[in-house]
């Protein structure tokens, strides 16, 4: 059985394991995300000694497909930055790359909460917010790669704070995300108790019901699986489905809308790793 390198590069860490399935895997290894040279190296020297067959890469954003390339990114030293031709060069196995929540949308079709489903979406809500979308079993990419985060949403009437997206302002990512949280109350989201949780909680239920009812009249995915630090708020997802279903208006009337509709991931933190699994399964499948 083919062993598969899976590096999931974040913007705070980077992980990487090798093996068959999430149940077959190598030691984990977890470094910092530093610079682009030293980053890769340190995945490079790990894989080497592993000697998959080939490898999947789950990257932060934005990213170029084409090229294997970073894109214009705030992280410091890594627009531009290559992230397959290293691997290819120094371990000489089939690579394949995608975002780190197209990544865990694979991982969770294969071995998670979306085992059976055709057409989902993964989303993540943490520092930024973003989504991964599978339609037809096929990740979604076009000119480029979805950016979810990035979608308008109508303000909450008790929201005054103005926003913390350096391009958009109070774009979904810039209300809803961990940072958004932590600016308006001075402490991180996980820290929130009594009031100030359930008004966060209210606030972000109030934001990403707003993007369910956008996915769900876009995508029409059968589920919304739902990660990220923020996603574990005591409560939020299930106030995000009650609200949802407000959203919806009983339009288009399906009964999966009702309840359920938007559950958390079912591989938790392994999502991403799994789906570079798959990257890499896919990369060896097209050499071959």
């Amino acid at each position: 059985m083919p062993r598969y390198g899976s590096v999931e590069i974040g913007g705070t860490k980077t992980s990487c394991v090798v093996g068959s399935s999430p149940d077959d895997l190598s030691k984990l290894l977890t470094i910092s995300t530093t610079e682009p040279v030293e980053t890769l190296g340190n995945v490079i020297d790990y894989l080497r000694a592993e000697s998959p067959d080939a490898v999947g890469i789950a990257a932060f954003g934005p990213l170029d497909l084409v090229d294997g390339r970073v894109g214009v990114t705030p992280k410091e030293g890594w627009s531009g930055a290559d992230l397959v031709g290293p691997l290819r060069a120094s371990i000489e196995v089939p690579t394949g790359l995608d975002t780190d929540v197209n990544g865990a949308a694979l991982g969770e079709s294969r071995w998670g909460a979306a085992q059976g489903l055709r057409t989902f979406v993964y989303v993540t809500v943490g520092t930024g917010i973003g989504g991964g979308a599978i339609v037809n079993g096929e990740t979604v990419h076009g000119l480029g790669h979805p950016e979810m985060g990035h979608i308008s949403v109508r303000r909450h009437p008790e929201d005054t704070y103005p926003g913390i997206c350096r391009l958009h302002g109070d774009c979904l990512e810039g209300l809803a995300s961990g940072p958004a949280i932590g600016a308006r109350f001075a402490v991180p989201g996980e820290a929130l108790s009594g009031a100030d949780l359930t008004t966060a909680v209210e606030i972000e239920a109030f934001y990403l019901a707003q993007m369910m009812r956008n996915l769900v009249y876009i995508l029409a995915p059968e589920r919304v699986l739902v990660g990220g630090g923020v996603s574990g708020l005591p409560g939020l997802l299930d106030l995000v489905n009650r609200r949802l279903v407000g959203e919806l208006s009983g339009y288009p009337g399906f009964p999966e809308h009702d309840s359920g509709f938007v559950v958390p991931p079912g591989l938790g933190y392994m999502s991403g790793l799994a789906g570079g699994m798959v990257l890499a399964e896919r990369a060896l499948d097209q050499a071959t």
